[in-house]
């Protein structure tokens, strides 16, 4: 089962967001944003959808999974190349983009407590949004204060070492 989370740019007090489905915990998706993501990437990211998995890069169009291609197809090499590509270059993994999913394009919420009711919506158990240059985060089930995602992987690595 996935840890899901939701993943957001905030311009103003407008927050543009998506789901991702695979470990979404602080040490897991959150290092990635951290260490991977600033505004200008935090926004393509955003654009592309909802995925199922974040990879330390966005990457490019591939078929989804090896289960899901036509082993009888002549692309089918390629497609597994493709696919085998995408996991040694750690791309993202998103429903519209690499799987063909309707309606998994990004949300916009006109302010903080909409967020929170399309992180609640989407049964995320955490989430993250990039304001001006900074990566910040939140649990639900916790409150819903934004931590300074750098604080926040602090606080996970301190916990770790004790």
């Amino acid at each position: 089962m996935g840890t899901r989370s939701r993943i957001g740019v905030m311009h103003g007090s407008t927050i543009k967001s998506v789901y991702c489905h695979w470990d979404g915990y602080v040490e897991g998706v959150g290092s990635i944003l951290q260490a991977h993501y600033d505004s200008a990437r935090a926004n393509q990211l955003v654009s592309l959808g909802d995925m199922s998995s974040l990879g330390v890069k966005i990457g490019e169009k591939h078929p989804f999974s090896e289960f899901e291609l036509d082993k009888t197809s002549p692309d089918h090499a390629a497609d597994l190349a493709r696919i085998q590509l995408a996991r040694a270059e750690d791309w993202c993994k998103f429903y519209g983009r690499d799987r063909g999913e309707q309606d998994v394009s990004w949300q916009v919420a006109h302010t903080f407590d909409q967020f929170l009711e399309q992180v609640e919506a989407c049964g995320a158990e955490y989430y993250y949004v990039m304001q001006d240059g900074v990566w910040y985060t939140g649990c639900p089930d916790k409150d819903s204060r934004l931590v300074a995602l750098s604080e926040a992987l602090e606080a996970v690595a301190q916990e770790a070492a004790a």
